[in-house]
């Protein structure tokens, strides 16, 4: 037997062996409940961007988490005998996240919505809220009326009640964090913002050029709970009706400055009221063909960012080099700066810096802002590969250029740079292929690509596989026919080497 089918024989065994192990940790199923007592604790995802009144971290001690959420956790941790662990989570992948085994329950003002409803087992309430509507003071063409809102662009955070609320009558423009809108707002950039009143109390009244426009519909925060731990939703249930009925409820929303009349009805939640709240099960849609069209608009967006951001990083990055090496030295320090800073830093960083940092003396619109951005950024790296291309040309050719009476600048652009670009062309390409992928950030400063777009339709159709991998061949069909252009010109190139080394 050779080495090879050793080593064969070998991995299926372990394989086999995994395999055997997994199918013998499902053979003794532990109910939800059993398992955090067992354990002690009760992990909790949530997610800190949200801020203040949900989790946040002290401004005393930034290391001590604090909220209505964290009280109302420790409260309910306590009813069940265990201790609450909390589990940072990005907001929009909190269910996700939760069907995955990451942490035991959801709870992060997280909205009962058509969408979550049998995906997760929710709880009763443990908060009452109502969407709400504000604009820019002044501003008579917005009123509290979804019908009202048709055709104009409105802030609010992807997968939210208020998101689906606004799709079909108005243009929703979906963000990551709970301040961003309300700057956006006050920038021109939309022209309104539905949020939760609570969020809108906190982040968009105190801004003295928005006003409120009125509120559309109540909602309700709820704990999410894996539909496989029904006894677990059942003990929370149960914590949380013991205590709104001794107050403690009560207690700590009112010093998140929470508690109101709509509260009151939290304090004799009966069954009949949560049968009302989850409304009748809805199995999730399949993806049809306007899912499609969606994603492929969403790969339109992937590929116009990414053209345009190249059409700027190529000269620019060309310049770049150019002043590095031929420049002169302060013009060589200052490219060199340049190129180390936005290597060094996160294309993210740069992205919010441009597009929310820059807002108050430059209001660019978020395509123009994502171009520029991610052309900026790879500039830099298009300069180092310029700049390796320009030193592979070898020095004599630039030196016999101008004893024939050439001009530096004449130099550069008929000997050296030819064939520093045709040196350069594969690693463009290459990079090209990077930055569709590195396209997906652009969703941070509200563009919808297609990386954005996939995250959206997960949650409608409750399932990431189909959504996952129709935006993965999406990627494909657009990367491959690249990557098979640049193994061409590097075949091309290495050939012609061959050649000239020849002669």
């Amino acid at each position: 037997m050779t080495r090879c089918r050793v080593l064969f024989l070998a991995l299926v065994v372990a394989v086999v062996g995994l395999l055997g192990l997994v199918a013998c940790g499902r053979t003794t199923p532990v109910s939800g409940l059993a398992r955090i007592r067992a354990a002690g604790v009760i992990k909790w995802g949530g997610d800190i961007q949200g801020g203040e009144p949900y989790v946040y971290g002290d401004p005393k001690s930034p290391d001590r988490l604090i909220g209505f959420e964290v009280e109302i956790a420790d409260a309910i941790a306590r009813e069940l005998g265990v201790r609450a662990e909390f589990v940072q989570n990005d907001w929009a992948n909190l269910v996700p996240s939760l069907e995955r085994g990451s942490f035991d329950i959801v709870m992060n003002g997280l909205e009962v919505t058509e969408a979550r409803v049998g995906r997760v087992r929710f709880t009763r309430p443990y908060c009452v809220f109502t969407e709400r509507l504000m604009a820019r003071a002044g501003n008579a063409s917005i009123a509290p009326d979804l019908l009202a809102l048709r055709g104009k662009k409105v802030g609010t955070l992807a997968n939210s009640l208020a998101f689906e609320m606004l799709r079909g009558t108005a243009t929703p423009v979906v963000y990551d964090g709970v301040e961003e809108p309300y700057l956006d707002l006050v920038n021109g950039r939309t022209d309104a913002v539905l949020l939760d009143d609570i969020i809108a109390t906190r982040y968009g009244a105190p801004r003295p050029e928005l006003q409120v426009v009125g509120d559309l519909r109540e909602g309700y925060y709820a704990i999410a709970v894996r539909p496989s731990d029904p006894d677990l939703a059942a003990a929370i249930d149960d914590a949380i009706g013991a205590i709104a009925a001794r107050g403690e409820l009560r207690r700590i929303l009112e010093r998140s400055h929470l508690w109101n009349d709509r509260q009151d009805r939290l304090i004799g939640w009966t069954a009949a009221d949560q049968t009302r709240m989850l409304g009748a099960p809805r199995s999730p849609p399949p993806i049809e063909r306007g899912h499609v069209m969606l994603f492929l608009r969403g790969a339109g967006v992937t590929l116009l960012v990414s053209t345009l951001a190249m059409a700027l990083a190529i000269p620019l990055g060309l310049l770049l080099s150019l002043a590095r090496l031929h420049g002169g030295p302060v013009l060589a320090r200052l490219a060199g700066a340049y190129v180390e800073i936005y290597r060094g830093t996160p294309v993210l960083l740069q992205l919010y810096l441009l597009y929310y940092g820059l807002a108050p003396v430059l209001k660019l619109g978020a395509l123009p802002a994502a171009v520029i951005g991610l052309g900026m950024n790879y500039a830099a790296y298009e300069a180092e590969v310029y700049r390796a291309g320009i030193q592979a040309v070898p020095k004599a050719q630039i030196e016999s250029a101008l004893a024939l009476g050439m001009s530096t600048r004449l130099a550069l652009r008929r000997v050296v740079l030819p064939q520093a670009l045709r040196h350069a062309i594969p690693n463009v390409t290459n990079d090209f292929i990077a930055l569709l992928k590195d396209s997906s950030l652009v969703s941070v400063i509200t563009v919808v690509e297609l990386t954005k777009q996939m995250t959206i339709t997960a949650v409608d159709v409750r399932s990431w596989i189909g959504p996952g991998l129709l935006c993965a061949g999406l990627y494909f069909a657009m990367s491959y026919p690249l990557g098979r252009i640049a193994r061409r010109l590097e075949k091309k190139l290495e050939g012609e080497r061959e050649a000239e080394a020849a002669t």
